[in-house]
């Protein structure tokens, strides 16, 4: 297939679709795509006022079951068990969590309340602690999976082990968004091989948007001081940047192409990533490192006091 677009996308009619950050940029895109296929959308959203606007959106999109919100701080790993709590209280199954939602390049550190870096935190821990909250539900169904959103900035990423959450070396925002993205990664391949080993249809794959214009770039970077980087993304975003209708497809691709395997990583191939439509793309060997990726498994369940083993013995 030379170029997979949202018309390949097929009928959703009877899936069910977590989404978080399902308010704006491309998660509002897969929202809405999702639901016009006829996959009945739940928007998981920090922002109440916000996720009222884009379930209006996607509502008036919808061809199937009636869209429907949730309230998500992927900061705070007590909501995120709130949410997951409502999500499979009100749903019998759920067939894809997209792990849309994130936060980039924070100028300054910050912290989420349970004292874990915002980005790490954000980006990797809470959606871990989603999909093993939610896994129950997802195994209700014959082919669940989860999709991860990584990054083409993974390439220059790396696991800091020791220092995961940057309380012992200066903050640099780029590297703790970089770490953040790879660990993404790593988690959708490690939760992937899990599951195969469990004998469980649980798939793990993920996506990458390329250089998309979202609300991430004035939310992130471009809201903080001088950085090099930060100067090329306000002269490169008007340029280089493709819409986010294109950067939605690689993360609608893994949620809906029936072919996939688990463990894959699509998206652009043009530009070295930043552009394109959704492929095969292009991984560090440090994102298919499986002992780091075990390593980081074992750290997050750490962090998040949850464990794989837990969540699938509730199921048994």
């Amino acid at each position: 297939m030379s170029k997979w677009t949202a018309d390949d996308i097929p009928d959703q009619t009877g899936r069910r679709i977590v989404i978080t950050g399902a308010n704006a940029g491309l998660g509002l895109e897969s929202a809405k795509q999702l639901a016009r296929r006829g996959g009945e959308v739940v928007l998981a959203c920090r922002n109440p006022a916000k996720g009222e606007a884009a379930l209006a959106e996607v509502r008036a999109a919808a061809t199937g079951a009636a869209p429907s919100l949730v309230a998500l701080d992927l900061a705070d790993l007590d909501s995120v068990e709130a949410a997951a709590s409502e999500i499979s209280e009100r749903f019998s199954s759920i067939d894809v969590l997209m792990n849309n939602a994130g936060v980039m390049a924070i100028p300054h550190r910050e912290t989420t309340p349970q004292g874990n870096e915002m980005q790490f935190g954000v980006n990797h821990l809470g959606h871990f602690a989603l999909a093993l909250r939610l896994l129950p539900t997802l195994l209700k169904t014959t082919a669940p999976r989860v999709v991860a959103l990584g990054s083409i900035v993974h390439l220059g990423g790396k696991i800091h082990l020791d220092d995961l959450n940057a309380e012992r070396s200066r903050y640099v925002s780029w590297t703790a968004y970089s770490q953040s993205k790879l660990a993404c990664m790593l988690f959708a391949f490690e939760l992937d091989r899990r599951a195969k080993a469990a004998g469980l249809p649980l798939r793990g794959i993920a996506a990458h948007p390329g250089y998309s214009s979202t609300n991430l770039q004035s939310s992130g970077p471009l809201a903080g001081g001088f950085h090099p980087i930060n100067w090329v993304m306000a002269k490169a975003t008007p340029l280089v940047a493709q819409p986010a209708r294109i950067g939605a497809l690689g993360q609608l691709r893994a949620a809906t192409d029936l072919s996939l395997s688990g463990g894959e990583y699509l998206g652009g191939t043009v530009l070295f990533g930043a552009r394109g439509y959704p492929k095969d793309a292009y991984t560090t060997p440090r994102a298919r490192s499986e002992s780091m990726a075990a390593k980081l498994w074992d750290a997050s369940e750490e962090l998040t006091g949850l464990r794989f083993a837990d969540a699938f013995a509730t199921t048994s």
